[in-house]
């Protein structure tokens, strides 16, 4: 019994010395074999692999696969005219030298990116502080992130690591001067909508005085050609009347009598005190006597 547990001991000791020198090697991984802190082997292919037990050999693994750098916080920057700006950056990145960047970092992977932080951030202030606000935002902006990309590039290189692309993800003024911003664009803008305002009003009065002009024109003009056409009228009417008159002179005259009583006799209650024996009774008289 003690011979068999000694062979199940031994047995087991012997594949655990056996698995400790076997490690596999993913396809997105590189594989470092290191004693004592210092490189033995770097393995970039895929598979099964041998090393030395622990403690002669140890295995570290480093990602081939292309990273985020990406700081949860803006950094702070001062642009050629002396103004405060947040630029909040990202950079793709990937190792392309796992001896160096282990060497440089012991596999420490925030001690390279703080290192790479560190790089970028030293990259974008001295392309910010050569530009303006503008340039920065709008007019140089692809050409910031070019030349961030070469001057980061180099450095990046001595510590193994390639870098992909660099984008400014966002670029703002810090909240003081967002806020006096913020109100220059509202004054400009309120200054603005009074001008506006007063063209418009302006205009508006312009466009009233013109339009009474216009009316109080046509309005005389309409008038004095009623008034000739109707002086026309009149006269033509006063020679129709004179040619018929003329005509008859009794029938003018019992014609404009009848004139007389319409106009004196308009309402049943109008009451007359005039002189039977009166010019103005004649054609009831001749009327009454048959004449």
């Amino acid at each position: 019994m003690n011979r068999f547990a000694t062979i199940l001991i031994t047995g087991f000791i012997a594949l655990m010395l056996l698995s400790s020198t076997v490690f596999v090697v993913d396809q997105r991984k590189y594989a470092i074999v290191f004693a004592l802190g210092e490189v033995k082997q770097v393995i970039s292919e895929p598979g099964l692999h041998f090393k030395l037990p622990p403690p002669f050999q140890n295995v570290v693994y480093l990602d081939k696969r292309i990273q985020t750098l990406d700081p949860k916080e803006a950094d702070r920057f001062i642009t050629a005219e002396k103004m405060n700006i947040l630029v909040d950056a990202f950079v793709k990145w990937r190792v392309t030298d796992p001896r160096l960047y282990f060497v440089s970092f012991g596999g420490d992977e925030g001690r390279a990116g703080d290192r790479m932080q560190q790089i970028v951030k030293a990259a974008l202030n001295d392309e910010i502080t050569k530009r303006t606000v503008r340039e920065v935002i709008s007019g140089q902006r692809g050409k910031v992130m070019e030349s961030i990309r070469s001057k980061v590039v180099d450095e990046a290189k001595q510590i193994g690591v390639e870098i992909v692309d660099v984008r400014l993800k966002r670029v703002d003024y810090v909240e003081q001067i967002n806020n006096s911003v913020y109100e220059r664009m509202k004054a400009e803008r309120a200054r603005v909508a009074n001008e506006a305002r007063s063209t418009g009003a302006a205009e508006s009065e312009q466009v009233r005085a013109d339009a009474d002009k216009q009316r109080t024109v046509i309005l005389a003009e309409a008038y004095r050609e009623a008034e000739k056409i109707k002086g026309e009228g009149d006269a033509k009417a006063s020679q129709i009347y004179a040619e018929a008159f003329g005509r008859n002179p009794e029938f003018y005259k019992f014609y404009r009598s009848l004139e007389a009583y319409r106009a004196s006799f308009k309402t049943k209650a109008d009451v007359m005190l005039v002189d039977p024996q009166s010019d103005f009774f004649k054609y009831f008289k001749s009327a009454g006597s048959g004449k």
